[in-house]
């Protein structure tokens, strides 16, 4: 598949041309400038006509700073720029051609490969002011709005000739595979993780908190298995988030969560599980997602450091004992390659389907156990279960006065479903039906005798009064 990057200074428009040309919202927007930060992939129908399809790279915005996060940006560009066949380099029509503009083109022209003079910010302005853009020798420039849809055609139709002709079997547009999110607080590893996982730098990760903005999805394949693994802003307090960007960034990382198969949520070593951890632990419970909890810089602790923290492991994460919990060292690698085997496994167990008789055994092994308890003088009756739902498995018992299940039998349920059949890193949800009664609300009409029965018994108690 063919590969487009997008490139140019900070603020000139390419996150929105990423989301006009992917139409969709996957890169965050917004006119606070330097929101881009890492690389970010979409696969996409280029054009409708030809069914061509293209791999379209989101690159954050070059400067002439030196610093950390800006020549951590440069780092990400230079890799999008070796991966493409044609490079958009994005500019701004309103600020006409500055001398960042120039300096990226005599770079750009070193490589050797095709690149497209894209012009945003186009909207009524006149064709003839853009011929400034001549100047800097990449050819005819193509004037666009991305925010408005406008020249976007005219883009595409310019870029066809230009695409590689594409050898053997068309590839699928959406990647298939494994949707793993990594979630966290702010500067516990994630991003490194990440990198550690790809065997190479492909998200910025520094000693900053709040390096992240945007959720990164990066499709990649290992011994046969295809994953997406989903690199999440970190999630801090309400109370700490003041920018309008961080608070987006939160919202991306929910959907990401949401679109997920497995969450692998990553504590600080030295910080143990705090507050806001259990919050995410929650967040990814209420979802229903399978869960993997890594504990990342293990290898800087001493070993009474190291049994404290499983101790207190124990106390706080019993609300999701289903999930299993790895000591790794994301900077140096130790551990890391043991994930893949969970992951497969809380995936499996996620989507596992199970026949009714099956289940119903289990459910005789589960009342011989433990009898459900009388809720209001009435003793509950579960006649039998069935699974609805998967990603995560969903049971769904039927009987009768199963509205007002005890909390403390329905926990008793989960636990003992999930023992039997061996299911791990997944939670369960539990569904209750209640069978409704058919003579509710209808008046027993008597018979003749039935009438003359019950004259009768009233006329005996009249008499024994």
């Amino acid at each position: 598949m063919s590969v487009i990057s997008l490139v140019g200074r900070p603020n000139v428009g390419k996150s929105t041309l990423f989301n006009r040309l992917s139409r969709s919202r996957q890169a965050l927007v917004s006119d606070f400038e330097g929101l881009t930060r890492d690389r970010q992939y979409g696969e996409i129908l280029f054009d409708d006509d030809s069914e061509t399809y293209v791999t379209l790279i989101d690159t954050g915005g070059l400067t002439n700073q030196d610093n950390i996060i800006d020549n951590g940006i440069q780092s990400q560009v230079l890799n999008a720029l070796e991966e493409s066949d044609i490079i958009y380099f994005i500019l701004s029509s309103r600020d006409g051609v500055i001398g960042l503009d120039r300096e990226i083109a005599i770079q750009l022209r070193k490589l050797k490969k095709d690149i497209v003079l894209v012009c945003n910010k186009a909207e009524g302005l006149d064709p003839f002011l853009a011929t400034e853009f001549y100047e800097l020798g990449l050819g005819e420039p193509q004037l666009i709005s991305a925010e408005h849809g406008q020249g976007i055609g005219d883009l595409i139709d310019y870029t066809l000739p230009l695409l590689p002709k594409e050898e053997g079997e068309e590839q699928e547009a959406e990647v298939k595979g494994i949707a793993v999110a990594v979630l966290g607080r702010p500067n516990v590893g994630k991003s490194t993780l990440v990198n550690r996982i790809l065997g190479e730098e492909r998200v910025l990760a520094v000693d900053l908190p709040g390096t992240t903005r945007d959720s990164i999805y990066i499709p990649f394949e290992r011994e046969g298995q295809k994953y997406t693994l989903i690199d999440t802003a970190g999630i801090r307090r309400k109370r700490s988030t003041h920018e309008k960007v961080e608070i987006f960034s939160i919202l991306k990382a929910k959907e990401a969560v949401e679109r997920s198969h497995v969450v692998i949520l990553v504590l600080d070593a030295h910080e143990g599980i705090t507050e806001q951890d259990a919050t995410l632990l929650g967040m990814s419970a209420d979802n229903g997602r399978a869960l993997l909890i890594v504990i990342n810089k293990w290898d800087g602790l001493d070993a009474y450091q190291k049994q404290e923290v499983k101790r207190k492991l124990e106390v706080k994460l019993s609300f999701v004992s289903y999930a299993s919990v790895h000591y790794i060292s994301a900077l140096h690698g130790s551990g890391v390659g043991k994930l893949f085997a969970p992951i497969i496994k809380a995936y499996k167990n996620a989507g596992a389907e199970f026949s009714t008789p099956e289940l119903n055994k289990i459910l005789a092994d589960a009342n011989y156990g433990h009898q459900p308890p009388p809720v209001k003088g009435r003793r509950l009756k579960i006649k039998y279960v069935n699974q609805t739902d998967v990603f995560p498995p969903t049971l769904t018992f039927h009987g009768n006065h199963l509205k007002s299940v005890p909390n403390a039998y329905d926990r008793y349920l989960k636990n003992f479903f999930i023992d039997a059949l061996r299911l791990s890193n997944t939670p369960m949800h539990i569904e209750y039906k209640s069978g409704d009664n058919p003579f509710k609300g209808k008046k027993n009409s008597l018979n003749a005798r039935q009438i003359s029965k019950k004259r009768r018994l009233m006329k005996f108690i009249k008499k024994k009064k």
